[in-house]
């Protein structure tokens, strides 16, 4: 019997549209998202496809959050979900992530965490979403923060669900 043929999978096409001039402070951003979500993708095996990200800011994503959660206030990503419908020359729509700056940076300086680095657990948490991770449940939520602990070491990246030593002092 042969095995099975392995299942090579292409990196999602990853369009980032910068609407906040806040972003201007962050030049390495959009290679953070792309190398992030690229990673994930590639751990994950995932089929190729299309991902939208929105760099906004507070205010844009408040109205995101309230017009499509019914909770009026800034959050720092939001993830869409595609119902998987073609685009272009036959990529699968995969969704949109939108990731406010004000909520981030703010979240980093809180959390004595480096902006790229939360950024980039951002995008992974935003893309696992996209594919069809949650949280909704204590083990959907442990699976999830699972996988982002792993996507994230394969960046070289801290865990972010580890508590640093400067926490505990």
């Amino acid at each position: 019997m042969r095995p099975a043929p392995e299942r090579r999978t292409s990196p999602p096409h990853i369009d980032i549209q910068v609407q906040s001039p806040l972003w201007n402070a962050q030049p390495l951003a959009e290679q953070t998202i792309r190398e992030a979500i690229t990673t994930a993708a590639g751990a994950l095996s995932t089929e190729s496809g299309e991902v939208s990200i929105l760099l906004t800011d507070d205010s844009e994503i408040a109205r995101l959050n309230r017009d499509w959660r019914g909770i009026d206030k800034p959050t720092n990503v939001l993830s869409f979900p595609a119902s998987g419908h073609k685009v272009g020359q036959g990529d699968k729509l995969l969704g949109d992530i939108v990731i406010a700056y004000e909520t981030l940076e703010r979240e980093s300086r809180d959390e004595s965490r480096d902006f790229l680095h939360h950024l980039a657990h951002l995008a992974v948490h935003g893309f696992l979403h996209l594919i069809g991770f949650d949280h909704e449940t204590d083990a959907q939520a442990e699976e999830m923060e699972g996988l982002e602990s792993r996507i994230m070491m394969r960046l070289n990246m801290p865990d972010p669900y580890v508590a640093r030593e400067s926490d505990n002092a």
